[in-house]
């Protein structure tokens, strides 16, 4: 009777490998065996083969942001048991906004068939499943299929199927399983952590990371997955999804980890990071002075310097024009008491401005504004509003018209009260219009001061409004420099309308900054109330000298007023639109450049390229002279272009959030900032705030070597 059994499975073998597909309108799709028969008690895989036309795809178990996943239900005789479809690795799949998870062209799905143990050898059961699809390309549609194959129950083991078994096995062997990686997750902040360590990933250099997760509604999944590399593993820093919105967070988040054509299978807990995964989320690294590296006295120590230092910085070459008429009319070393009461006053100008910017700064940070040092100038308003101030300067110093005898208190009337005045507006303007400036230890000193109470953060700023005001106070305490300089003479009514040069040129500069901000509408805006302002200057220079006449210029002088008061308006009133796009300006042609985002930044390092971030702003005049005297130089180009180093450019001339908090990781308060990426992952290289090319050359090479 053997000689039967065999003719018997033959046949039925025979049968099974007649199966034929069925087109579903979209995809072609059948039911295949691994092997060539099953034993009783055994397990055997069966598995979906889809056969997609070209630009079409299915879906994974988890969609994505879109679509359903593939479905079987299986009509099985009594005894047999299905199990679960084995998913493959699934595609990322892009569509406008969204992205979804899938497969493409062929793929198959295993599902593991269990044979009960009284099957009796010889027989041909026939296994039959109902298949749904959701078909996608520019549209979906909504495929079934009912599908069946002809399995023998073979005696022993079965083998393995020609056609089928090996790509069935090689399915198996590539589908995402766990691998003893230990991982766990963290909300931080806006974003979610996902810390995952293990010998897998020890000492690994990883390329294209992607985290599938099995859940659609934990991560956001058209946005960018940020890496950072540790030596025992990795942290993706993730969008969360609405899962993660409300007081209830998930306790649990499995998925797929892939990378570099391999894929495990993740299962992670919400809990602190383990041991060298590179943190939860993006660590500042070494080199960025943090609030975890510095105590009161040491960061006190670092503003006090940095204000020094801002001194020289380009921001407070326009005031040191002011500073100069100043010093000039207490020339001779006759006025040596005027002298000091007036740089005592330039210096509590400095200092009630700095604590004022801080107090608010402080608070607004407090009540969970995303801004930072010189967060004034992200204003357009505020930022109109300084351009006139500086007109009006510039015009007062050129002799239009005169607040007093100048707000410098040049002339007879510098021992009047008025001139004390002068003083301590120059000393608060110096400081308005020096914030957008970050000095060399005055970065970290801010920054660590911003994640400090209030009675400390008050404390660094300050120190840091001392350092700013010392060089100039002490300079008017210096009898010395003070017999030095000439004589208050004429010479100085030549010397006061030369002075005014630079600030015309800070209204220029603050006029560029505005357009940058607020579209070329502002600028034609602020140039109408340049021209009221000046009318009103002019008038009321004309009252001044009517009134040294003896006359009584009323009406000149109510005119004055109300055109300044309508050039002021004029600026202040108006909604000025965000502009869109690029805020920077236009790419310079020796140094290419993208506009920085998160989601960008990921990507690029996901594909191991060395990348060059510039935190930067119009407003920052450190940062424009960095750029125009390195980054745009014909030499760093062609290094960026030899090195295939990405250059992008984070800009914050306006208010933004993103930037506010990378710009924090990293121990900052304000721009600029410089980071350079290596293509192997790691920390960063911070570079120094003020640049040179050797620098930024020598950052570029390293990068590019990894």
């Amino acid at each position: 009777m053997r000689w039967l059994a065999a003719i018997l499975a033959f046949l039925a073998v025979s049968t099974a490998a007649a199966a034929a597909p069925i087109n579903t309108g979209h995809l072609s799709a059948e039911l295949v065996s691994q092997t060539q028969g099953i034993a009783p008690g055994q397990t055997a895989y069966i598995a979906l083969h889809q056969k997609i036309q070209p630009g079409w795809h299915t879906y994974w178990r988890n969609a994505g942001d879109s679509g359903e996943p593939t479905r079987l239900k299986w009509t099985l005789p009594s005894g047999w048991k299905a199990g679960d479809i084995v998913w493959p690795t699934p595609r990322r799949l892009p569509v406008g906004p969204l992205v979804n998870y899938g497969y493409e062209d062929d793929v198959v799905l295993p599902v593991a068939i269990t044979a009960p143990a009284d099957a009796k050898p010889g027989q041909a059961i026939t296994l039959k499943a109902a298949a749904s699809f959701l078909v996608c390309k520019d549209i979906c549609v909504p495929e079934d299929a009912t599908l069946q194959i002809a399995l023998p129950v073979v005696a022993g083991p079965a083998a393995t199927d020609p056609q089928w078994g090996q790509k069935i096995a090689a399915t198996l062997a590539a589908t995402p399983k766990p691998a003893g990686l230990t991982a766990v997750f963290q909300k931080k902040g806006a974003m979610v952590a996902l810390a995952i360590v293990g010998a897998p990933l020890k000492g690994a250099e990883v390329h294209d990371v992607y985290f599938y997760p099995f859940d659609s509604t934990v991560i956001d999944h058209a946005k960018p997955q940020r890496v950072e590399r540790g030596p025992d593993g990795l942290t993706l820093t993730l969008t969360p999804g609405y899962a993660f919105q409300g007081a209830a967070a998930p306790a649990a988040m499995g998925g797929v980890l892939a990378l570099d054509g391999k894929a495990y299978e993740v299962a992670a807990t919400s809990g602190p990071p383990p041991a060298g995964a590179a943190g939860l989320g993006p660590p500042a690294p070494k080199g960025a002075a943090g609030g975890a590296g510095l105590g009161l006295i040491t960061a006190a120590v670092f503003a006090f310097v940095g204000g020094l230092i801002l001194n020289l910085m380009p921001c407070v070459f326009p005031i040191l024009a002011m500073k100069a008429a100043s010093l000039a009319a207490h020339g001779g070393g006759a006025q040596a008491g005027e002298a000091r009461r007036h740089g005592l006053a330039f210096g509590a100008g400095a200092l009630i401005t700095f604590l004022a910017l801080a107090g608010l700064l402080i608070g607004l940070k407090a009540a969970g504004a995303a801004i930072g040092w010189g967060f004034q100038l992200q204003s357009p308003p505020v930022v109109a509003v300084l351009a006139l101030l500086m007109l009006a300067v510039a015009l007062d110093l050129s002799g239009v018209f005169e607040v007093g005898t100048s707000l410098q208190g040049l002339g007879s009337g510098a021992a009047s009260r008025g001139g004390l005045v002068g003083d301590l507006f120059t000393g608060a303007l110096a400081v308005v219009v020096a914030a957008p400036c970050t000095a060399p230890f005055m970065g970290a000193s801010v920054g660590w001061a911003l994640t400090q109470p209030a009675a400390a953060a008050l404390t660094v700023f300050l120190a840091l409004g001392i350092g700013f005001a010392m060089p100039f106070v002490a300079a008017t305490f210096w009898p010395g420099l003070l017999a030095r300089l000439p004589k208050p003479g004429p010479w100085m009514d030549a010397f006061r309308k030369a002075l005014a040069f630079p600030m015309y040129g800070a209204a220029a500069w603050l006029a560029w900054v505005l357009t940058i901000q607020a579209g070329e509408t502002a600028l034609a805006r602020i140039f109408i109330a340049a021209i009221v302002l000046a009318l009103a200057a002019w008038l009321a220079g004309a009252a001044q000298r009517s009134a040294a006449r003896g006359q009584r210029p009323v009406a000149l002088v109510s005119f004055a007023a109300l055109l300044g008061a309508a050039a002021l308006a004029g600026v202040i009133w108006p909604a000025y639109a965000e502009t869109s796009g690029d805020s920077a300006g236009a790419k310079s042609a020796d140094a290419a450049w993208e506009a920085y985002s998160p989601e960008r930044l990921a990507d690029l390092r996901a594909q191991g390229r060395p990348v060059f971030v510039n935190y930067t702003a119009a407003w920052c005049v450190s940062c424009q002279v960095n750029d125009r005297v390195v980054i745009s130089t014909r030499s760093v180009a062609e290094a960026m272009k030899a090195d295939k180093v990405v250059y992008l450019k984070a800009d914050w001339t306006k208010r933004d959030p993103v930037i506010a908090a990378e710009l924090a990781r990293y121990g900052r308060a304000g721009v600029p900032l410089y980071l350079v990426y290596g293509a192997n992952g790691g920390e960063p290289q911070v570079l120094p705030a003020i640049l040179t090319r050797g620098v930024v050359l020598r950052a570029l090479e390293a990068a590019a070597k990894g």
